[in-house]
């Protein structure tokens, strides 16, 4: 929740090492080769865009940008990207799709398949209805949050449907609810052959806007504690009993009694069936609105025919999401069904997951004990000084606006060889509304009382300028309105206070004397309602009243999309 490096900040600039998502990638494939990898761009760097907020202006340069990232997944990490999206939630160009073909083709890379437009069904529908050769590149239509339901136009397409984003919900068993339910219904209402879950696993501050909306949660790598919750558990009905590749029977799911069940396939004698009765009111996605239902206990009767009317037994996997005591029963092996002449009944409750399956290879793993949850350090510091960082990024630090990144500066004498710095110098062709301004988050969002203190280093002369803040109340989608206390020094030699990231809400300024390419040390210290400021280690300002956010985490960022540096950060 918030911003991801590039793997080209600049026009000349190509790094394959930047962010988590090789690292993550690389780790899915250890528990899965089959696993299937996509690559979706959500924004593009701005260079893109010669300084429009639209890709499709030079949609040769787009197409360079998406096939770089192919080739160096596989170059440097030996990663084969199995799809590729166009722009997230965002407007399609069928020029830009066809050009995005011809150059993954040139470059050889056909078996690198083409999802669009991840948005809605409509318009990509119908235009691939009318244009045979876009018809001809888009191997499947993605559709975003589709409510279980697809069009005809999809349909008539005759390409792969898939609602290529959904989920989003808050993890506990309603969260389990809704991707139970979505999981099957997707296939039994909508012909989706493929529902994928955003997020993955929530491990990002959990007041930012889409808190704890992964399937499971690890947002604590201070502590190291996580919580496998119930949605992990859903996930293994089905992805521990099938694989990529699979197939679903054309039978009609829709249970007598409410809920539904999917039969899949290998080809190869295997059979999966998966059965959920979620109510409705346990089983609520965060979006689109759920149309009421009702699901009263039943007595299911299936019939196996054609080459599975020799099927004798099914192994048996069942969960109950139990809303009243809270004690749900998750992925539990019970005995296995016996088949007679095709034949068997289940007798079905209601918010329940059966998985009956020939598969004798299931078995619920367990996991150590996570250390349990601590709050982030109350007195927490950063040098940035590491030689061969893992990551491109400082931990902690959760970027909301612009990218910050380790960073040698291998002219400094040394107190500042090793230091964080801003690197994204002109706006993002944005996904939603980033801020004017670059932030970077930390700490607890409860705390009230703060010191922090940091080194900073503009680097950008005239109108540059950095900011560390205090009790900052917002970020993702929401980063333009967020709130704190600001305390910002200009290469002009000015400073300001400010309540808000904007600088609307200007609270005290005045001279400072801080120039360009100098190191400073900025303190910020907020008590009750009162503020006051240092500049290296003097008071430049002090008992600037402050009333709300009343609480939220540290920030430092720059003023603009510009360079500079931070180091020997400090939070108390």
């Amino acid at each position: 929740d918030g911003t991801e490096p590039s793997h080209m900040h600049y026009e000349n600039d190509e790094n394959y090492f930047r962010g988590y998502e090789w690292w993550l990638m690389k780790e899915a494939k250890k528990r899965n080769p089959k696993i299937k990898l996509i690559g979706l761009p959500w924004a593009f760097p701005g260079w893109i865009g010669r300084g429009e907020n639209w890709p499709y202006d030079y949609p040769d340069i787009t197409a360079y940008y998406i096939v770089s990232w192919i080739i160096g997944a596989k170059q440097y990490h030996d990663l084969d990207i199995d799809y590729i999206g166009i722009w997230n939630e965002r407007a399609f160009s069928s020029k830009y799709i066809k050009l995005l073909r011809y150059t993954l083709d040139k470059h050889g890379l056909e078996q690198v398949r083409i999802i669009a437009s991840d948005r809605l069904w409509e318009p990509i529908s119908f235009v691939m209805m009318t244009d045979s050769e876009l018809h001809g590149v888009v191997d499947v239509i993605g559709a975003h949050y589709p409510g279980t339901k697809t069009v005809q136009n999809a349909i008539l397409t005759g390409k792969k449907l898939w609602s290529s984003e959904d989920y989003s919900t808050f993890n506990n068993d309603v969260g389990a609810g809704c991707w139970a339910r979505i999981l099957n219904q997707n296939y039994v209402n909508g012909n989706m052959t493929s529902t994928i879950a955003w997020n993955l696993v929530a491990s990002y501050y959990e007041q930012l806007p889409f808190g704890r909306c992964g399937l499971m949660t690890a947002q604590e790598p201070w502590s190291g504690h996580y919580k496998v919750e119930s949605p992990i558990w859903i996930t293994a009905h089905t992805t521990h009993f099938t694989q990529p590749g699979w197939s679903y029977l054309q039978v009609d799911g829709h249970l007598e009694g409410g809920g539904s069940f999917v039969a899949l396939t290998d080809g190869l004698g295997n059979l999966t069936i998966i059965i959920e009765t979620m109510s409705h009111n346990h089983s609520k996605c965060i979006r689109p609105p759920l149309p009421n239902f009702s699901v009263i206990p039943q007595r299911a009767t299936f019939y196996l025919g054609g080459s599975f009317y020799m099927v004798e037994t099914l192994q048996v996997w069942h969960s109950r999401l139990d809303f009243e005591s809270g004690k749900s029963t998750l992925f539990q092996q019970l005995h296995p069904v016996q088949v007679w002449r095709g034949r068997f009944s289940l007798d079905l409750n209601v918010d329940e997951v059966y998985t009956l399956t020939t598969l004798k290879t299931g078995r619920k793993c367990g996991f150590p004990e996570p250390p349990p949850p601590q709050p982030f350090p109350s007195n927490y510091r950063e040098d940035f000084n590491i030689r061969n960082p893992p990551f491109s990024e400082a931990p902690n630090f959760a970027d909301q606006t612009g990218v910050f990144e380790y960073f040698v500066n291998a002219s400094d004498p040394g107190d500042h060889v090793f230091t964080l710095r801003q690197v994204v110098v002109q706006r993002p062709i944005t996904w939603v509304s980033d801020a004017d301004q670059t932030i970077s988050v930390i700490g607890n969002f409860k705390w009230v009382n703060m010191t922090v203190t940091c080194d900073i280093y503009i680097e950008k002369p005239r109108d540059g300028g950095v900011f560390i803040a205090g009790r900052v109340d917002n970020g993702g989608i929401y980063v333009r309105r967020t709130k704190g206390i600001f305390f910002w020094v200009f290469a002009d030699g000015t400073y300001r206070v400010t309540g808000d990231i904007a600088g609307n809400e200007v609270l005290m300024k005045g001279l400072s004397g801080v120039r360009d390419n100098a190191w400073h040390t900025l303190t910020l210290n907020i008590q009750g309602n009162s503020a006051s400021g240092l500049l290296n280690g003097y008071p430049l300002w002090e008992n600037v009243t402050i009333s709300k956010p009343g609480n939220g985490w540290a920030a430092l960022g720059t003023r603009s999309f510009e360079f500079a540096q931070f180091d020997n950060f400090h939070v108390e």
